[in-house]
């Protein structure tokens, strides 16, 4: 599965995992296994807010989901422009949500 990303300054994270061609993000699935190769499915008939566009599935049955990734206010360059990445099965490796303020900061 190919994950494509549209950053969002939003105030938390979600998490999210692979299992086949089931997405599953904060607990809820996106069973796109029914999606045949070379297909489209619309963003119109996908009930979820974290789905950025249509999700299509190659003719060699490779699906593309493109996601909105929250951020927060210091995220890194990566997050803010992130590249597709290529999740097999378990957790997600998402972008960092921001950049940690180190402990000695003075940063309110």
């Amino acid at each position: 599965m190919i994950l494509m990303f549209s950053p969002v300054l939003m105030d938390a994270p979600y998490e999210a995992r692979v299992d086949g061609d089931v997405l599953i993000i904060d607990g809820v699935a996106l069973d796109f296994g029914p999606l045949p190769a070379g297909a489209i499915l619309p963003r119109a008939a996908i009930d979820s807010p974290w789905i950025a566009g249509d999700v299509a599935r190659d003719a060699g049955g490779v699906l593309t989901v493109p996601l909105i990734l929250p951020h927060g206010a210091r995220a890194p360059h990566a997050t803010r422009f992130p590249a597709p990445i290529e999740a097999g099965d378990g957790p997600v490796d998402l972008p960092l949500f921001e950049t940690p303020v180190p402990e000695d900061s003075h940063e309110d």
